[in-house]
């Protein structure tokens, strides 16, 4: 690192090239104390950030899809959804302890189709209070909506048509 100096050499080198090891001890030392108290700073804490809702187990999932169907048993889609559905979407409800709707989220809006992302949010909330969730769930389900205004839930469809062959 340091080679030895030559005569012309003395502003071209290095400063720490340029001194005995035992000046340079003190320096080292100074910059090891230096680096410790800078560690040891009052660091602020951290805000501690609201945990999300936990994602619903199947068996809550089936119990909210059971719960919805129950709700409106006039609006399911009986039997196998047609080959082309109008709308799907997936919607994301955040359930408190006592079944209450704290928040809706969007995860794929059918965006063609406001009128039914419009439905779909008044149902859910309608649909409230669910069945208690132990420590608040995230509860997201799939909604399959037909043109007849009729749907029905992922969690418990009865399956599509295949499409007719041309």
């Amino acid at each position: 690192m340091c080679s030895q100096p030559s005569i012309d050499s003395a502003h071209t080198m290095p400063i720490l090239c340029r001194l005995s090891p035992i000046a340079i001890r003190p320096l080292l030392a100074s910059l090891a104390c230096t680096l410790a108290l800078a560690a040891c700073q009052n660091v602020p804490p951290t805000t501690p950030v609201a945990a999300a809702p936990a994602a619903a187990s199947s068996a809550y999932r089936q119990a909210a899809a059971h719960h919805l169907y129950q709700r409106y048993a006039d609006r399911i889609y009986p039997g196998p959804l047609p080959p082309e559905l109008y709308a799907v979407g997936v919607l994301a409800l955040d359930i408190d302890r006592q079944g209450r709707v704290q928040q809706l989220q969007w995860l794929r809006a059918p965006e063609h189709a406001p009128e039914v992302v419009a439905e779909i949010e008044t149902l859910a909330r309608a649909a409230a209070p669910y069945p208690a969730a132990p420590a608040g769930a995230r509860y997201t389900e799939v909604w399959l909506w037909d043109e007849s205004g009729r749907f029905q839930l992922d969690t418990l469809t009865e399956g599509q048509l295949p499409a007719l062959a041309q």
